[in-house]
């Protein structure tokens, strides 16, 4: 639901609302208190500020509550967070894969098809892209060497975007990002194209054609200065078909 406010010249412009997943803690720590948290890295809503947007958080809830809250937001960011748990795709777990987050894949995969359904543009990072591809049915590599620094801290890497994508259209030359993931696509999901990858064959970004905006990032722009993809999501939520 885009909001107008008064630009610098005294004219109206309008903004859209971009929903952020968050993540669920069961142990947040701030000043004198420590509970149970819905929380989101303030990289996520100022990256969304910054390309032009409001960001609004979305906690997990009920999943069959996505659609409506889908309707209510002009765009949908999918944000990192802990492995996807490996029975979404049908895969045995492995021993290196992280615990399981139940809630935030019950409600982040409703408000992806939700947000499918309704042509409501979308973005998954990381974890979101993950999410995104095994929503359309793909499967995910629970391992891979090189794409974690150490534990804690952001390393970067190189990603070469496809040609002729709308990934590869926003950032057509090859761009340092910061990564931290241990797991990737494997199987693209049904109608996902490849529309970047890392010098190692990595997928790094996927894409749905056609008249709705759907990206995946494997990276982590917020933790960068490059605000191209989340300009690109903020443009096609500014328009009334998300294109």
């Amino acid at each position: 639901m885009s909001t107008s406010e008064v630009g610098e010249h005294g004219t109206m412009v309008s903004r859209p609302l971009i929903g952020i997943s968050t993540y669920l803690e069961k142990n947040a720590r701030w000043g004198v208190w420590e509970l149970p948290a819905a929380l989101l890295p303030v990289g996520y809503p100022q990256l969304v500020q910054a390309s032009g947007g409001l960001a609004a958080m979305v906690p997990p809830d009920d999943p069959k509550h996505a659609p409506s809250v889908v309707a209510r937001l002009d765009g949908v960011i999918v944000a990192g967070g802990p492995d996807v748990s490996p029975d979404r795709y049908g895969a045995e777990r492995d021993p290196r894969t992280g615990p399981p987050a139940a809630e935030r894949d019950t409600w982040e995969l409703a408000l992806i098809r939700a947000a499918l359904t309704s042509g409501t543009p979308l973005l998954g990072i990381c974890r979101g892209m993950q999410l995104l591809n095994v929503a359309l049915g793909g499967t995910l590599t629970q391992h891979v060497e090189g794409h974690v620094k150490e534990t804690g801290v952001f390393g970067r890497h190189t990603v070469t975007s496809v040609p002729g994508t709308r990934f590869g259209d926003l950032v057509p030359e090859p761009s340092d990002v910061p990564t931290y993931h241990h797991q990737a696509v494997d199987r693209l999901g049904r109608g996902l194209v490849a529309s970047a990858h890392a010098d190692d064959g990595t997928v790094e970004a996927v894409e749905l054609p056609g008249m709705s905006w759907v990206m995946g990032v494997q990276w982590h722009p917020e933790m960068g200065d490059d605000a191209r993809v989340t300009e690109g999501l903020v443009r096609a939520a500014s328009t009334p078909h998300g294109f």
